[in-house]
């Protein structure tokens, strides 16, 4: 049995081992692409800058100019047209505020008449019917009322305030669900009317949002918001232990939002539109189905719903 010698070890029979560069240290060894430098080379022969000049051709300055001339142009456009189209918005914001007013005079007009209506009305009916039809109108939101009550006063807080303690509460912002809480706890307190900015509530009244905006009934409110009720002396009380009052005096020591409730002397609410109240009705029957029964049989009888009769 013969011995291993050194020159029987793997390195003896395949010869010293080498490593070949890979990729990568090739490429960091290497960094500057082969063509490169035989460019170099050959400017170096043939004495060229290694910067060359631009080289401009025909068409790229016929191209150029008429990208120019079209600028031009356009800037001319845009500055004979905005003359135009200033007049045109002024044109229009003047139409908004004609509208507007022609808005706000017919609705002092309606007002003047309802009153009106209210004195004839009175006059004709008598006093007993009188003072039911008021109170009717005072419950229904119909009828301008006067009385005691509470004020609750929520307004925005500053721009650009978030979070004060860092609690997730959302923006210092009145949002319309507030104003739904208020409003509902108000009625659970005791209230016998309310109005939000000069906005009367009634049964069939609304308060949704519309992107930022808060709507009334679908006229818009804009902060601070006054939310006014009248009733009894034990509402304030009452409001102050529901729910939206700990919530919102919550939200504002969180966030900057300003929240008030005060008593108030003397409210006086206007009365609410009156409402485009639609009324259902019967569907129309169908006309009646021919007889099914057996009419050789001659009996007068009417059939049954499954069409056979006895």
């Amino acid at each position: 049995m013969s011995e291993r010698t050194g020159d029987d070890s793997g390195e003896g029979r395949r010869g010293p081992r080498t490593f070949t560069p890979d990729f990568l240290t090739e490429l960091f060894r290497n960094p500057l692409d082969p063509g490169y430098g035989d460019a170099a080379l050959r400017r170096a022969r043939t004495g060229q800058p290694a910067r060359p000049g631009w080289s401009v051709s025909p068409v790229s300055v016929v191209v150029i100019v008429l990208l120019g001339f079209l600028c031009a142009v356009a800037y001319r456009q845009t500055t004979a047209e905005e003359p135009g189209r200033a007049q045109a918005r002024s044109g229009l914001v003047a139409q908004i505020k004609q509208r507007q007013a022609d808005t706000d005079a017919m609705s002092d007009r309606a007002e003047v008449l309802r009153e009106e209506v209210n004195r004839q009305r009175q006059a004709a009916l008598g006093g007993s019917q009188a003072t039911r039809l008021r109170n009717l109108e005072a419950s229904t939101g119909l009828g301008r009322v006067r009385g005691d009550g509470v004020v609750v006063r929520l307004a925005d807080g500053p721009a650009g305030q978030g979070s004060l303690s860092g609690a997730n509460v959302g923006p210092a912002e009145v949002l319309y669900s507030d104003l739904q809480g208020v409003a509902n706890d108000l009625w659970g307190a005791g209230a016998e009317a309310i109005s939000i900015n000069g906005q009367r509530l009634t049964s069939t009244s609304t308060i949704r949002n519309a992107a930022k905006a808060i709507l009334v009934d679908f006229r818009p409110v804009t902060g601070p918001y006054e939310v006014s009720a009248i009733g009894p002396g034990s509402m304030r009380k009452r409001y102050e232990a529901s729910r939206s009052a700990l919530t919102m005096r919550k939200v504002a020591q969180d966030t900057g939002l300003s929240f008030e409730v005060r008593d108030a002397d003397d409210l006086t609410l206007p009365a609410a539109p009156e409402p485009q109240l639609r009324y259902a009705e019967p569907a129309v029957s169908p006309s009646a189905s021919p007889s099914g029964g057996d009419e050789s049989s001659g009996s007068g009888t009417s059939p049954s719903p499954s069409g056979g009769g006895r």
